[in-house]
């Protein structure tokens, strides 16, 4: 089903693209909401952060463990029927997060929300794989990871607003009505998609899984992508609480942040997602990155400042990470055969949860709070952290472009040589 580099995309593909983009609107939605409301969650429900850091982990530890043992079983069904299957559990967890009142429960619901929400985005991915060439992919997750902005647009500020109106549970309660209506439109608008199963050999799920996890060239993509997300997780859980605390920004003004940064990542996803289908993925990746480190470093060491000030280095700091995700993405898409591809795409979605989850630990420990409404101490120390980490993540990443181009390079190899086979099998 995959289409031409230059075919223009078709109603269906442009619904495809459009429901995927909702289905990672309501995902990370859900875990992006957290942040905001880290403020009032810990002040409600007294958590301390290392409580709070936990909380945020939950969910990504519980989504790797869930993305490893599903990988084996990822390319045995109906990418459509194992998308349902995860969306329905993550909306029941994100209605659990609605109905919980103190550090156990909300503990929980994450959790039971992380099994399920995070597995989605892998699939999703397989699915674009699927469909897509990797020349039109870039441009494809280009416009998906609007989603992000979306959330930062609307999910963000509207839920901001419904937590200031009718409290934090009424937030939750908010997702899980959006999520039923994209959910039911994927029951009946979204077609099967089963041509992977003509490509399975292997007969047990769990030997396909070692199978996909002994590949040298999928571990080194593993290895890649597994840093990706971690100066997110370890920045983004503290974030409101630094710029309610110490930056002195009020909690009112939150939306308006979140609001102009999703405005920034809307304008910029387009134009990254057509960069990385017309110039070297890894350059854009590495401009991203560098980008992002620059902002990372005089964002966590702003003192106080006005409300705009805060707007303008959010603005061009999430510049810097949209602009390193979407070819990063590209990059690892190209990576799997067709055969693997819900397998890889599910551990190298659980090894991105697991770091993720490692980092927010991680950064619950470094940064510390003294009080109720007191600045938080050391996040200075967490940028330094998160800068080294995306330093490292760029080594990686040559490695992983490095890896495509001579894999790409052999099969054209390939292919030129099956034609002089042919040609000189002819008859005179």
């Amino acid at each position: 089903m995959e289409t031409l580099p230059n075919q223009a995309f078709t109603a269906y593909q442009k619904f495809v693209i459009l429901i995927l983009a909702l289905l990672q609107f309501t995902v990370i939605i859900d875990f992006m909401i957290l942040s905001p409301l880290g403020a009032i969650l810990m002040d409600t429900m007294k958590l301390t952060p290392k409580q709070f850091g936990s909380v945020v982990s939950a969910y990504a530890i519980s989504a790797c463990i869930s993305g490893f043992l599903a990988a084996g079983f990822a390319d045995k069904f109906d990418r459509k029927k194992l998308l349902l299957f995860f969306y329905v559990g993550f909306v029941a967890g994100t209605l659990f997060c609605a109905t919980a009142y103190n550090y156990e429960t909300l503990l929980l619901a994450r959790i039971i929300t992380g099994v399920f929400g995070g597995v989605i985005g892998s699939i999703s991915m397989a699915i674009i794989t699927d469909i897509f060439a990797l020349q039109q992919r870039g441009k494809v997750m280009g416009f998906v990871q609007m989603a992000f902005a979306g959330s930062q647009i609307l999910g963000v500020p509207i839920g901001l607003l419904l937590a200031n109106t009718w409290g934090w549970h009424s937030t939750f309660f908010g997702v899980v009505i959006f999520s039923l209506i994209v959910g039911l439109t994927v029951v009946f608008k979204l077609k099967p998609l089963t041509e992977h199963l003509k490509h399975q050999h292997d007969k047990s799920p769990f030997l396909h899984l070692w199978h996909t996890v002994k590949n040298r060239n999928y571990r080194i993509g593993f290895l890649a992508t597994a840093l990706l997300p971690m100066g997110g997780f370890m920045l983004m859980p503290f974030s409101s609480n630094f710029i309610v605390n110490n930056v002195k920004v009020s909690m009112h003004d939150l939306p308006l942040i979140f609001m102009f940064t999703g405005i920034s990542s809307i304008i910029i996803m387009p134009i990254i997602g057509k960069l990385s289908d017309k110039i070297d993925k890894f350059k854009l990746f590495t401009l991203g990155s560098l980008l992002a480190c620059v902002m990372i470093f005089i964002y966590t060491n702003l003192g106080i400042a006005s409300v705009w000030t805060v707007v303008a280095i959010n603005m061009i700091m999430f510049m810097g990470i949209m602009g390193r995700i979407v070819p990063a993405q590209a990059l690892n898409s190209a990576i799997p055969d067709m055969a693997d591809r819900g397998a890889y795409m599910s551990i190298n979605a659980s090894m991105q949860q697991l770091a993720g989850g490692l980092g927010a630990i991680f950064a619950g420990l470094v940064v510390v709070n003294s009080g109720e409404k007191s600045p938080l101490q050391h996040f200075d120390t967490l940028g330094y952290i998160i800068v080294a980490l995306m330093l490292i993540c760029i080594f990686l990443m040559w490695r992983v472009s490095n890896m495509i181009k001579k894999k790409t390079t052999q099969s054209e190899k390939t292919t030129l040589e099956n034609e002089e086979q042919n040609l000189s099998a002819k008859p005179v």
